[in-house]
């Protein structure tokens, strides 16, 4: 009697496992995308909030200091921060193409924000305090004088990197992320798998109809 010959591994149980990889690894991608698209838009909106740029400005013998923050600078960084915060929703309501453009919108964004703030740096926001300056004092065409910027604007420039590579990896890496609408979607073939009614059985709904399928011994209610 032969022995038993050994039973070879199951292909197809193990086919399943295969793909386990790739879809662990596109829900790793997902939550950093998602973890750089908060975090640049929370950094975008605690610095637009913080004085960028102050200086001096003297009238009537008396020195004023002014302070212009993000937002009195450029409103850019904090209107790209609500995109930032947006996309973190609607990366699971688009798929396909509208998921790839919503990266680039993302990618856009950031670009911008950090673009203002280094163009805020670049001009000392001078400006946005010449003209703070002036409504404190009642007057117009004051320039303030010893003017310094702060370090919150470089605090913009990282959240708006942190949405730009937010964008760039929505864009390569979107096409296998989950969608939320994908729990939702009907099955194939539902509505062929549904059982047809005959027209017999079916009622018209007036009275008289409805006093006939009674008499074939039908429920004329039964759905």
């Amino acid at each position: 009697m032969n022995p038993e010959a050994p039973t070879p591994p199951d292909s197809a149980a193990a086919d399943p496992a295969t793909p386990a990889p790739s879809r662990s690894g596109s829900r790793r991608t997902l939550a950093v995308t998602l973890l750089l698209s908060v975090l640049g838009a929370a950094l975008l909106l605690v610095a637009a909030g913080q004085g960028w740029v102050s200086g001096q400005v003297q009238a009537q013998g008396v020195t004023r200091t002014v302070t212009a923050d993000g937002g009195e600078v450029s409103g850019l960084p904090g209107a790209m921060a609500l995109v930032g915060l947006a996309s973190v929703v609607a990366v699971f309501a688009v798929r396909g193409k509208a998921r790839a453009l919503l990266g680039g919108l993302v990618a856009l964004a950031g670009a911008g924000a950090a673009y203002t703030a280094v163009a805020a740096m670049a001009n000392s926001g001078s400006s946005a305090l010449d003209a703070k300056a002036a409504r404190a004092i009642g007057l117009a065409n004051v320039s303030a004088t010893g003017i310094s910027d702060s370090a919150w604007p470089w605090v913009a420039v990282l959240g708006g990197v942190l949405l730009v590579l937010a964008g760039v990896l929505t864009i390569a890496k979107g096409a296998a992320w989950p969608g939320m609408s994908a729990r939702y979607d009907a099955p194939a073939g539902a509505k062929q798998a549904r059982p047809k009614r005959s027209a017999a059985a079916e009622p018209s709904g007036s009275p008289a109809d409805l006093w006939k399928a009674l008499d074939r011994g039908e429920d004329p209610t039964a759905g």
